[in-house]
């Protein structure tokens, strides 16, 4: 399939996106702390662990296995890495700074020049290949430290902190990074807090005040980052990160519709608010009343909102969400769940199949906020085999992108404004929900499996050339 030539702009950036977390490895050299992904486990009891209020956060090996701790040994593999990304033709690369790194316990005066010196090495050797980096300041590694000592972002004291940290970053790589994001997906607090808001839930009850009250210290710290970077930096673009899934009735039963509307704009559009409008949407005023939340809201905070609104927003999608007030027959996707859609297909690990949805996102987002989008993630988990001659015959991924790719194209001719596209997991890495290896996502395929064992050799996987061809020829080629 083509598409015109003139559908995707000759500035777009096609690239891949990753995180620290789950590819570097090296999690105890460099100086660098112990954070959140480094005392999860991995396989299925990740998921059960994740919203265990019980979790104490300690490293069992005589029960668990820890796969972040080598990931996909990228800590000392990123000039192979990065050359590989070369060889494809990537415009970006999206990767994320891990805070730990640079502040082991998350709460020191003085970074650690080690982290910081392997990031400087890292973002020259993409450079070198004029790969436009876009940087996370904040994916799924909270340092253990604020986790276990100040209770995560429940404490308004994680704020200075985060502040501290932006600060160095924005300083150290000032001449290198222009793309900058500064939460991954901020609103995944609402159904994991664990990872991203940095604790748990001990009684179900109890899960409004302290959620909202932590989202209220994220997007104060995320506005003075938006603030700190425009002035260190000032030809910088930086954006909020969305999960994003539309929201369909599962009939036309108004009450069905009612409800699949105050989820849409709770997940969807709360945070996004917030970020983009510096201020909080009217219809989370009922919303807060009905669940007794009252914020600490102090002198000057709203001022802060509005001083750090972002410049574009970056969004992950990877599937759709349908909705029945009863919620019956219940789905699980991407941190998300809802009743099964019986118009789609699932992937392996369950994930409903929806390229139209996509179209629907970005047209949804464009039409409330009017800013660039930049789909920053987006791919298929799949298990993938090698052949006898070597080679991974992943055609089902090919599908799954190209069929994406083509309603981004539609969403562009409907008029929404983009930045770019960034596939999930480029390079095999170690699943974030189910902490599995065989969940692979990437172009290239790295020999490192569930058990911890495997060559960590790279191949290059078919879809690889396909995404080649497509970057050449901006996306006329599919």
């Amino acid at each position: 399939m083509e598409t015109s030539k003139s559908v995707f702009p000759e500035n777009f950036l096609w690239g891949g996106a990753t995180a620290a977390n789950q590819l570097e490895g090296g999690f105890q050299e460099g100086g660098k702390g112990l954070n959140l992904a480094d005392v999860l486990p991995g396989g299925k009891i990740r998921k059960t662990l994740r919203t265990d209020p019980n979790f104490d956060y300690t490293i069992d090996k005589s029960t668990y296995t820890y796969p972040n701790h080598e990931g996909i040994d990228f800590y000392h593999r990123y000039k192979e890495d990065i050359a590989l990304f070369a060889e494809m033709g990537f415009k970006t690369y999206r990767m994320s700074i891990m805070w730990s790194r640079i502040f082991p316990n998350g709460d020191e005066l003085e970074p650690n020049e080690e982290g910081l010196k392997f990031y400087d090495d890292v973002l020259d050797e993409l450079l070198k290949y004029n790969i436009e980096p876009v940087v996370t300041l904040s994916h799924y590694e909270m340092p253990l430290h604020l986790i276990k000592e100040y209770g995560g972002w429940r404490s308004r004291e994680v704020i200075t902190f985060f502040e501290r940290y932006a600060r160095t970053i924005f300083e150290r790589y000032k001449d290198k990074v222009r793309y900058w994001l500064t939460f991954n997906e901020i609103n995944s607090g609402l159904r994991i807090p664990m990872y991203g808001l940095g604790f748990n839930i001990v009684k179900e009850e109890d899960k409004y005040q302290p959620t909202f009250q932590a989202f209220h210290h994220q997007f104060l710290a995320s506005a003075i980052a938006v603030k700190l970077g425009h002035e260190i930096i000032p030809n910088s673009q930086i954006g909020c990160m969305i999960l994003y899934a539309p929201v369909y009735a599962f009939d036309c039963k108004p009450e069905n519709v009612m409800f699949a509307l105050e989820e849409k704009r709770l997940f969807n559009y709360f945070c996004g608010d917030v970020h983009v409008f510096g201020e909080y949407p009217r219809f989370i005023n009922r919303y807060f009343q009905e669940h007794n939340i009252k914020l600490d809201i102090q002198d000057g905070d709203l001022e802060i909102l509005k001083q750090g609104k972002v410049d574009f927003i970056s969004l992950s999608y990877y599937m759709s969400r349908t909705e029945e007030i009863n919620n019956k027959g219940k789905g699980e996707g991407n941190m998300i769940s809802g009743v099964k859609n019986p118009y789609l297909q699932a992937s392996d690990w369950g994930w409903e199949i929806d390229p139209i949805g996509l179209r629907i996102s970005l047209n949804e987002l464009y039409d409330r906020y009017r800013l660039p989008l930049f789909i920053v993630e987006n791919g298929l988990g799949a298990y993938d085999e090698v052949e006898e001659d070597g080679s991974i015959q992943d055609d089902y991924r090919i599908n799954y992108l190209r069929e994406h790719i083509k309603a981004m194209g539609e969403a562009i001719q409907d008029g929404v404004e983009m930045i770019g596209y960034t596939s999930w997991g480029c390079i095999d890495l170690v699943s974030a929900s189910t902490g599995e290896m065989s969940k692979r996502y990437g172009f290239i395929y790295v020999d490192k499996h569930d058990d911890g064992s495997g060559t960590l050799e790279r191949k290059r996987k078919k879809s690889f050339y396909w995404y080649k061809d497509v970057i050449a020829t901006n996306g006329e080629k599919l």
